[in-house]
Order: structure tokens, then C-alpha cells, then sequence
């Protein structure tokens, strides 16, 4: 899920006879079920959907349908991981959706009718609840996946938020564990260049432990009498979105396609699945798995994820398929896909089936899963004093979901109370910047989830904002601190005014700041107003050459490179220190409170258990304040001449400039052909 890729839960599966079966959120899975039949060989396959971050649940993917004689059925599942069970918010409704007990049980009632049963990953499987927290000490996750009979999995972008020693700890606890693992498959890592440049130590310890654990470039299932090659990619969108990450990529379609040419010369298989965590885009240009399915044609089926698409139909080029199924565990998908005389595969049946809570739980798998839970309180939470179940507030209010950040361009209550959070807790950290807080800032990709009426615990708050691992080592991602220039700061505001609807992921949510834009003026000066609030919502005007404090999680400061990439060097904006001088590393920023990094989720956990006790029961009551707007951010839908062109700043005459100089050479260039015309009708004379 950038975002997603945007990079981070498990909905249902179906069984043989079409029942269906929960499953739980976090990651996507991809499962495969082969069946030996009568006259012929069915195939049912599973995914389940990759988060860009992992958030509460993805929609899942069913595969199924009726084969004829002589003919070979594939059926297919697209599910998506969350250890346990988890309460979130969907079309207004509280809904609880399932966990990996859910899915051993679906998976139990699949094998007990299909033994032959292959079961397949798509990434980002360690990201998005209290449970990551042991990932780099413990690979729950991955243990899990092996546990329930995952048979292989790939990377995404998330696998690579705890750094190279995260992910190498993770897999070599993978290994040393002896559980029943995953086969790892990624096909384009570029370890010929970096091994020409010389391997740094992080890339040699990622290198070792992908070793250890046996990654491969793809591997051959042999389920029955069917033989499926699965290969992964890793996209360049899924690589813009792990910042922490030290390898090289290359190319999806290039190393594809030297795979798949390997795979046809020396392997004899059925099928060709490719895992990506890549993604699919709107505009099929930038869409990475339209432009593998096109590049590639041998590849007979991709699972798309990362990017948390909803195809509602499958995308086909050529004898190519795409699924995706969306994100957050909304849908289940279904296909199946029954092989022609020429041996490629045609899909018969597609559908995205809305995903319900309830199937019962495996107690094995519940069992295992609630010790991990005690160990992630004594491991982790104990450090802040918290446990998991822990009721930090009560709420009355409904708030926005995570993906109404994500994808509707306006203020939201979730990203008012969110910023309001680190606003307070740094305020109240008292480490040695005793500048009080002007602005705090939340983006909406680091938003993993939002909050159901009722109990909010410390799991609630995780969930909602999961990603990431500080400088001590230490899962969350800590608060930092930096100053920018007044002009930087409506720098800022004009990023989510004309860069987020490009990248929805820089949609910014304020604390101490307002603005107002109009979407119908130019880019880049869409902004037409731009002020501080005090704590009263009092205005302070913002003086373009002064210095304010800033607030944001380190994520969102290492990704201030990203937005300069995206503008193209336009919208550039500089970290600083108090004094004025640039920050160079990002980490030198983090805030830290009693010794220990401010982690944004604590920060949310602290600003909520403040809340004042309305009602006297020893809980803290969420207030009314976040029931409404507060004309943080205010959209002027105007067409009005005087209000487009009023207030043009830098980037508007610049943009100007272009076009102008632009108009400029084209009637130049139409003068001199003109003039090269006639001269030669002269000659011709």
C-alpha cells in the first residue's frame, strides 16, 4: 500500500460446496484449492488482498464454478489478514470482522472436503495490529500463515516498516521457530547491481536472511496432478512507499518475463499465477499489473494488490487476468477460470460478494492467537503502561473512515481528533524544545482505521495508526519535530489543495491551522487562504519568513522527498531546526518524552485517556467538539472570474510564464514555416 500502495486484515473463504467461510484482516492471502475429480483436475484459488499499510480488514476472492468433462477448472479466493477479530466501522455501521481462527476453520472445512489445497500470500502480512509488535522477535505472523497451511506468500511494501534488521529478525525467528512456514517468492530484487556496487551492510544482512529462509524467484505447487508456478513482484509504487528499504528493484515486466521464460523452459506446469504487490491504477498508463498483463502474456492469472482496487469485473489483456478485489476486508471475490484447448485459461465466473461477520472460531487457532496477545502486553504495551483491552474513552460520536481521508477531499472529524492528539501530546512531552506546538499534521495514509461508538481501547488506537518502528528500535513510529518557514507552511496547505487528489495519500488533516482552497483555480495556487488558530480558534495571520513549530510522525517526514518528486521540484519543503538549520536526518527530530520516543499511537492513546469523565463512571467520554466540522479545512466551490485569478502567487506566474512562453514559440515556430514556405513558392518561381 503506497498506500496504498497503499501497502496495510482477513475476510471469508468459501468451502468446495460455495459455503462461506471468515477470515481475518491485515494482509491478503491467496489461496489456491486443487481438487482431483473424475474426469479432470479443479483448481480453486484464494487471495486475499495486501494492505499499504495493513489496515482492519481487505475484501477476499472466491473462485469457483461447474467443469466439464475433459476440461480444467481454476477457482480462486482473494482474502486479506488480521490475526484476531476487530471491531471497525462500515457504511455507518458498527461490524465486526473475523481473524485467523475464522479462517483455520474455513480452511479445516476446505481441506476436510479437498485435501489437495494450496494456499498463497500477497504481502504485507506483518502490518496493522498490536500483533506486528513481535514481528521482527517473534514472525508471528508469518508462524501463523504457516500454522493455518499457507503454503507460500510474497513481500510488500510493509514487510520492510521495521527496517532490514526487522525483516532479517523475522525471518531468521521464522527459521529458527521449526514451524511450518510459507515459501517466500520474489522475482525481481536486483542483486546483480547492488552486488556491482558492492552489498551495504543492511543489503547483506537482508540477503543472508532471505538465504536462510530459502526465498525464491518463484516455486512450482504440485497439488494432486496440477502443477501451478507462482512468482512474485514487488512494484515501484510498493517501493516509493517503503522509505526504510535499502535493496533494488528492478523492472515488474523485465524480471517477469526472464522468470516466466525460465519457467517455461524448465518447468512443465498448468498454470502460471503471478502474486503482485503492485497494484492497479485508473489511468492505465501508471497501472503496474496492466502493464506486466500486457509486457508478459504468459502469465495467465495476476492477484493484484497494494494499491486496495474494488474490480468489480476482472481486467483482461490477452489470455491475462487481473483481480482485486478492493481493501479493509468490504468484499469477497469469486472466479473461476476453466482451461481451453490451447492450454491458456478462460474466466467463467466473477463476482465481489460483500463480506459478513460469524463463522465460528477454530480454538487451536484462537488458542494460539490469545497467547500471542499476552505476549505482545508483557513484551510491548508494559512499556507504556497499557494492555491491550484497556478502555481508554467512550464514544458517542461518528467519526470518518480511513478511507473517507483517503479519498474524499475535505475535512474530516477522525483527522481533526488525530491531530489534535499529537498537538497535545507534544505539548505536554516536555523534552528540550520548549517551543509550544503551531501546527500538527496528520496524513491520511498513515490512517489505518477509524473509531465505532462504544469502548475505544488501547487495540482501537493501535489499529488506527500501526505502522512503522523508531529509531530505538521500538515498533510504532515516534512524533518529530521541525520548523518551516511560514511561506513552507502554506507550501503545505497548497500540497493537499493541488497535489493530493494525484496522491490521495498526502491528504492533510490540522491542528492549529486552517485554510481555505478553491479546486477550480490553477494548480499550485489553489489555496486562497491560509491562517494559525490559538487554542480559542482565535486567527493568527502567518508571517512568510518566520520559523513554526510542526508536528508530524516520522513517516510523514520521510516522505516530504515524495512530494517534491510528485510536483517535481516545485513544491519543495525543508525540515529544520529551531535555529533555522536543515535537518539531514530525519530521526534527529523525534520527540521524546521521560527519555523514550513520543509514539504517535500513544500520543492518540494519551489524548484520548485525558478526555475529561462526563458522566462519573472513571472513563474518559469522547466530546461533542468532534460531532461537526470545525472549518479546518473549507472547500470555495466558486467559477466566479475574480474568484480565480484573486491573490495569484509564485507558482501561478510561473505556471503562467510557461504557458505564455510556450504561446510564444509556437507562434515564432508557425512565423518561420511560414516564412520557409514562401520562400521556397519563390525558388519554384
Amino acid at each position: 500500500m503506497c498506500r496504498n500502495s497503499r501497502a496495510s486484515y482477513i475476510p471469508r473463504l468459501f468451502s468446495a460446496d460455495g459455503r462461506l467461510c471468515p477470515v481475518p484482516r491485515g494482509t491478503v492471502y491467496r489461496c489456491i484449492i486443487i481438487r482431483k475429480g473424475t474426469y479432470l483436475h479443479e483448481k480453486e484459488s484464494f487471495t486475499i488482498p495486501a494492505l499499504l499499510p495493513p489496515s482492519p480488514y481487505a475484501d477476499a476472492l472466491r473462485i469457483s464454478g461447474i467443469c466439464r468433462r475433459n476440461r480444467r477448472q481454476a477457482n480462486g479466493y482473494s482474502l486479506p489478514a488480521h490475526l484476531n477479530s476487530f471491531l471497525t466501522v462500515e457504511d455507518g455501521q458498527d461490524v465486526t470482522l473475523g481473524g485467523f481462527a475464522g479462517i483455520q476453520t474455513l480452511i479445516n472445512q476446505a481441506k476436510a472436503e479437498n485435501p489437495d489445497t494450496l494456499l498463497l500470500d500477497a504481502g504485507d502480512f506483518s502490518m496493522g495490529t498490536l500483533v506486528q509488535t513481535i514481528f521482527h522477535t517473534d514472525a508471528a505472523e508469518l508462524r501463523m500463515l504457516g500454522a493455518i497451511g499457507f503454503d507460500a506468500s510474497t513481500l510488500g511494501n510493509h514487510e520492510f516498516d521495521y527496517r532490514s534488521s526487522g525483516l532479517a529478525g523475522a525471518l531468521n525467528a521464522a527459521v529458527e521457530s521449526k514451524d511450518p512456514l510459507p515459501a517466500l517468492v520474489l522475482c525481481n530484487i536486483d542483486w546483480e547491481s547492488m552486488e556491482a556496487d558492492g552489498l551495504t551492510p543492511d543489503q547483506q544482512l537482508l540477503k543472508d536472511a532471505f538465504e536462510a529462509y530459502g526465498m525464491k524467484d518463484y516455486v512450482v505447487l504440485t497439488k494432486g496432478e496440477v502443477k501451478v508456478a507462482v512468482l512474485g513482484v514487488f512494484g515501484e509504487d510498493s517501493l516509493a512507499c517503503a522509505p526504510t528499504c535499502v535493496l533494488k528493484f528492478r523492472d515488474i515486466s523485465s524480471a517477469a518475463a526472464d522468470t516466466v521464460r525460465h519457467i517455461r523452459e524448465n518447468e512443465d506446469v498448468d498454470m502460471i499465477v503471478c502474486v503482485s504487490h503492485s497494484g492497479t491504477s485508473a489511468d492505465e498508463r501508471n497501472s503496474e499489473d496492466e502493464i506486466l498483463a500486457k509486457a508478459v502474456p504468459d502469465i495467465d492469472l495476476i492477484i493484484s494488490g497494494h494499491t486496495h482496487t474494488t474490480l468489480p469485473q476482472p481486467i483482461q489483456h490477452g489470455d491475462t487476468y487481473i483481480v482485486s478485489c478492493g481493501s479493509y476486508g468490504r468484499n469477497l471475490g469469486s472466479l473461476s477460470m476453466s482451461q481451453k484447448p490451447d492450454g491458456r485459461w478462460r474466466m467463467d465466473t466473477y463476482e465481489l460478494l460483500p463480506v459478513t461477520e460469524a463463522i465460528p472460531a477454530d480454538s487451536a487457532a484462537q488458542a494460539k492467537i490469545d497467547s500471542l496477545m499476552e505476549k505482545v502486553d508483557a513484551a510491548y504495551l508494559s512499556r507504556f503502561g497499557y494492555t491491550s483491552g484497556q478502555v481508554l474513552v467512550q464514544n458517542t460520536v461518528e467519526f470518518a473512515t480511513s478511507d473517507d481521508l483517503y479519498e474524499t477531499h475535505t475535512e474530516h472529524n477522525l483527522g481533526n481528533l488525530l491531530a489534535d492528539a499529537f498537538y497535545h501530546a507534544a505539548n505536554q512531552a516536555g523534552d528540550s524544545d520548549s517551543h509550544p506546538v503551531d501546527v500538527a499534521i496528520v496524513p491520511s495514509g498513515c490512517v489505518r482505521d477509524t473509531f465505532a461508538a462504544g469502548d475505544i481501547t488501547v487495540e482501537d488506537v493501535f489499529n488506527a495508526y500501526s505502522l512503522g518502528i523508531g529509531a530505538d528500535g521500538i515498533p510504532g513510529y515516534p512524533l518529530i519535530s521541525m520548523y518551516l518557514t511560514g511561506a513552507e507552511l502554506k507550501t503545505g496547505a497548497e500540497i493537499d489543495a493541488s497535489v493530493s487528489d494525484f496522491m490521495p495519500s498526502a491528504r492533510l488533516y490540522l491542528s492549529g491551522c486552517n485554510f481555505s482552497y478553491n479546486p477550480h483555480r490553477l494548480i499550485l495556487n489553489k489555496v486562497t487562504d491560509c491562517y494559525l488558530t490559538d487554542e480559542n480558534g482565535g486567527r493568527r495571520e502567518i508571517e512568510d519568513d518566520r520559523l513554526y513549530r510542526i508536528v508530524c510522525d516520522l513517516y510523514s517526514g520521510q516522505m516530504l522527498g515524495a512530494v517534491t518528486d510528485v510536483s517535481y521540484g516545485i513544491l519543495s519543503v525543508q525540515p529544520k531546526f529551531a535555529d533555522g538549520t536543515p535537518i539531514v536526518n530525519i530521526e534527529d527530530a523525534i520527540i521524546t518524552a521521560d527519555g523514550k520516543e513520543l509514539k504517535a499511537w500513544a500520543a492518540i492513546a494519551g489524548y484520548l485517556d485525558s478526555m475529561e469523565d462526563t458522566d462519573g463512571d472513571g472513563i474518559s467520554n469522547m466530546p461533542e467538539y468532534y460531532a461537526s466540522a470545525q472549518g479546518r479545512k473549507v472547500t470555495e466551490d466558486s467559477r466566479a472570474m475574480g474568484d480565480l485569478i484573486k491573490n495569484p502567487n509564485k507558482y501561478a506566474f510561473l505556471i503562467v510564464g510557461i504557458i505564455l512562453l510556450a504561446i510564444v514559440l509556437v507562434i515564432l515556430l508557425v512565423i518561420m514555416i511560414v516564412k520557409l514556405i514562401r520562400r521556397l513558392r519563390r525558388r519554384r518561381r
